[in-house]
């Protein structure tokens, strides 16, 4: 069995994470308000939020599919696929089965958009080439896992608290200069904490952003071991991608010349410290489904063979 103990700490301290951080933003957004216009700007800016977050148009999931070229996956082209989608499924307690997408690159990406209601997961063909079936369930119960905890709808306020926050700095910063005169003449005392915050509240909550999607992966990582009851699955499928990404070229090639990029500017955890929280977990006796050693997902590519053969090479990444 997966260790109680340190699945209920991981949570624990995802969540926390996770009211924190939305906390964090909502004080800033509402501080923001109430400098602008009083108790009056911290109501409108708190009621803007809300109205947003509800009626702000959401960005269509045929489109973000659209705009990476996909192809659908057919049941019958990957069976082994939709078998595994369809237990990932039951076990996430989804309404409906996500449909499954195929991106002709040799990068190792997946992604997932939409909602629980309506689903759409896509997987590249170097994720599809690289990874066995037990690296592959892995990949896609965390897909599954976003969708289930709607990481979507989540990083999506997490957003548009982003950009109304940009909106009232930028309201701020027209009111000072169009009070610019009145400080000139000593009339109005320059209020430098609220100059100061004018110009890093952005700034503050996209980092209070970038924080919230990495604790949202390491959540997805947590629900994903548990959909698979193999978290040794997904952390072996997280190697092969930073082995395959590229880095370990950069190193060999010029050791100690890179400059690693803080944790605080990335979207997504240290990849060595998504792994060692996996492999923290204790090893259940059996995976949520049967693995062969070595089996690879099945995937007829005849009908994408003539798309592959005409992709544009930019540096490699795509054939």
């Amino acid at each position: 069995m997966l260790a109680p103990e340190v699945i209920k700490k991981h949570k624990f301290r995802n969540q926390l994470h996770t009211i924190i951080l939305f906390a964090s933003m909502t004080a800033i957004v509402a501080l923001l308000g109430f400098l602008l216009a009083g108790n009056i700007g911290l109501i409108a800016s708190a009621v803007l939020g809300v109205l947003l977050m509800f009626l702000a148009p959401r960005i269509s999931p045929k489109l973000i599919l659209r705009m990476y070229k996909v192809h659908p996956i057919n049941p019958q082209n990957a069976p082994n696929l939709y078998h595994m989608m369809s237990l990932l499924t039951k076990r996430a307690d989804l309404p409906s089965v996500p449909k499954l997408y195929y991106i002709p690159s040799k990068t190792m990406n997946a992604f997932a958009v939409g909602s629980p209601k309506s689903a759409h997961i896509a997987i590249t063909d170097g994720i599809l080439n690289k990874l066995n079936l037990r690296e592959l369930a892995g990949v896609l119960a965390h897909e599954v896992s976003h969708v289930s905890n709607n990481d979507m709808r989540v990083m999506s306020f997490a957003d548009i608290m982003s950009r109304l926050t940009s909106l009232l700095a930028n309201l701020g910063k027209l009111l000072l200069l169009v009070s610019l005169p009145l400080y000139l003449m000593g009339r109005m005392q320059v209020p430098w904490i609220a100059i100061l915050l004018l110009i890093f509240a952005p700034r503050m909550v996209g980092l209070l952003q970038l924080a919230l999607s990495r604790t949202r992966e390491f959540n997805a990582d947590l629900h994903a071991a548990l959909l698979t009851n193999d978290p040794l699955g997904l952390a072996e499928a997280l190697e092969k991608v930073e082995y395959y990404s590229g880095n370990w070229l950069h190193q060999i090639m010029r050791p100690n010349r890179g400059v690693v990029e803080p944790s605080i500017f990335r979207s997504h955890p240290d990849t060595k410290e998504r792994i060692e929280r996996l492999e923290s977990m204790e090893q259940p006796q059996k995976p949520f489904m049967n693995f062969s050693d070595g089996d690879a997902p099945t995937l007829l590519l005849e009908q994408y063979a003539e798309t592959l053969s005409k992709r544009p090479r930019p540096g490699g990444l795509w054939v």
